[in-house]
């Protein structure tokens, strides 16, 4: 083949080739701190809290410091927005005025799960048991006979806040969703793969020892609320003013004999929140206000006082903007939306070998060849999708490859084998210029998915340069 078709024709690599051999430990060091911040991090509200103490070490001010005294903000400020313990947004102030646009890195922080019914606990014939309602896209049978932990928030009626963390230490006990033996599972073995457990048959093992009372009834479920009474000081009723989470009892771990991936539960979207987060963290004087955003119920819909279709972040950039300007009006605020440009930092499915037929292999994303850039996600006829415009496509290839990102393109499956979503479009209804751009994953909703160390690498290095411009 010719030099000249060598020039015009294009193959995407593996980025462990596009790195110097002294830049891995930089590759494994990076993935460290990204393990660390997963298994701190296992619900919307620990990530949220991980994500205020690293700003606030790294010198970001919260934004009600500059409320309270009307306080100007001026360009290389670094704030920090706190939405209800649920949300968060960075910001490091630009040059330019924020009426002008921002670049925006957007994640979420929520993952698949299953939560604790408002009104939870029974006993069956001698075993207690908590009853469950799954959380976004999961698989019902991958959630049996696996080691569970809980995690969330409990306010009793004097209205304190009680914090629960049970399974996560080497000496808790853990909790199991039972799964039926293969010696009397004929019946479930003929029904369909999606419909052998059941969402009401999630309830999670929690005890068995009976209670030292006189009444026959309910003595196991009286014995496992007493230890919760004394241990944590709630009572039954408190569990409908509660968000108990039930997720993996599993550490983040190396794959592979060459460690080169990372298991863990919730890598969506928790890796290219991290990526965002330590991309923001050390941006410095940027020319347009940088933005890192951290937002809640993604695997829902986006729906909530804390997803994305909430007005939270609007309302927030319209504060900053009253600080830089005494003539604020509404027009600055819907300015700046239009003027935006976001990579909406969210995964994509990676190829995997042992399913091969349900992506276009010449269209799919591949584990290790670096950071997805997704045109469009949706389903079918790319229904609910955002759609990237080829200008802004051009612009961020051309960004990456200034800045020596090993990239790729990606879709979410064949045509009409199924497809999902991500923020985008909702930060593109404002009229700003958004696309998909985040990390591979196999096993994606699964209670332990995989990723590749040098694509989150990757990730946070095109989040960087993006949010520098």
């Amino acid at each position: 083949m010719s030099k000249g078709y060598e020039k015009i024709l294009f193959k995407f690599k593996s980025a462990w080739d596009t790195i110097k051999e002294n830049d891995r430990e930089l590759v494994y060091d990076f993935s460290k701190n990204y393990k660390t911040f997963l298994d701190n991090g296992k619900t919307e509200r620990e990530c949220v809290k991980e994500i205020v103490k690293l700003a606030e070490k790294n010198g970001f001010i919260n934004i009600e410091d500059f409320l309270i005294g009307r306080e100007p903000i001026k360009e290389g400020k670094k704030i920090f927005v706190n939405y209800k313990g649920k949300a968060a947004a960075l910001l490091v102030v630009g040059k330019d005025l924020i009426e002008k646009g921002m670049n925006i890195v957007a994640a979420h922080i929520d993952s698949p799960r299953l939560d604790l019914k408002p009104f939870p606990l029974y006993e069956e014939e001698g075993l207690a048991l908590f009853k469950t309602h799954y959380y976004g896209g999961i698989k019902k049978y991958q959630w049996t006979s696996l080691p569970l932990a809980f995690h969330g928030v409990v306010i009793n009626k004097q209205g304190e806040k009680i914090e629960i963390v049970i399974g996560e230490h080497e000496d808790d006990p853990v909790f199991y969703i039972t799964d039926l033996l293969p010696h009397l599972a004929k019946e479930q073995h003929e029904k369909k793969l999606g419909e052998g457990i059941t969402g009401e048959g999630l309830n999670v093992l929690i005890g068995s020892i009976p209670y030292d009372m006189e009444e026959k009834e309910d003595r196991v479920k009286c014995h496992i609320m007493n230890l919760l009474n004394e241990k944590y000081g709630f009572e039954e009723d408190d569990f409908i003013a509660a968000e108990i989470e039930v997720v993996p009892a599993v550490k983040a771990k190396d794959v592979g004999f060459d460690r080169s991936m990372i298991g863990a539960y919730g890598q969506d979207d928790r890796v290219c929140a991290f990526a965002a987060l330590r991309a923001i963290l050390e941006v410095e004087n940027p020319k347009r206000t940088a933005v890192g955003l951290f937002v809640d119920k993604e695997e829902v819909g986006s729906v909530g006082n804390t997803g994305m279709y909430s007005k939270f972040f609007e309302n927030m950039v319209a504060e900053l903007i009253s600080l830089q300007s005494d003539n604020y009006n509404d027009l600055m605020l819907r300015r700046a939306m239009a003027e935006t440009k976001v990579l909406s930092a969210d995964v994509g499915a990676a190829f995997d070998p042992n399913y091969p037929d349900v992506l276009d292999k010449r269209n799919a994303a591949f584990a290790g060849k670096g950071v997805i850039i997704v045109k469009y996600t949706g389903t079918r006829g790319k229904s609910s999708t955002n759609d990237a415009n080829a200008e802004f496509l051009n612009e961020i290839r051309n960004l990456f490859n200034a800045n020596e990102i090993q990239w790729q393109i990606g879709e979410l499956g064949k045509v009409d084998q199924g497809g999902g979503g991500t923020i985008a479009y909702i930060l593109a209804n404002y009229g700003a210029e958004v696309v998909d751009c985040g990390v591979p994953v196999l096993s994606m909703h699964s209670p332990l998915e995989i990723v590749s160390k040098i694509d989150i690498y990757m990730a946070y290095k095109a989040y960087k340069a993006f949010m520098k411009n």
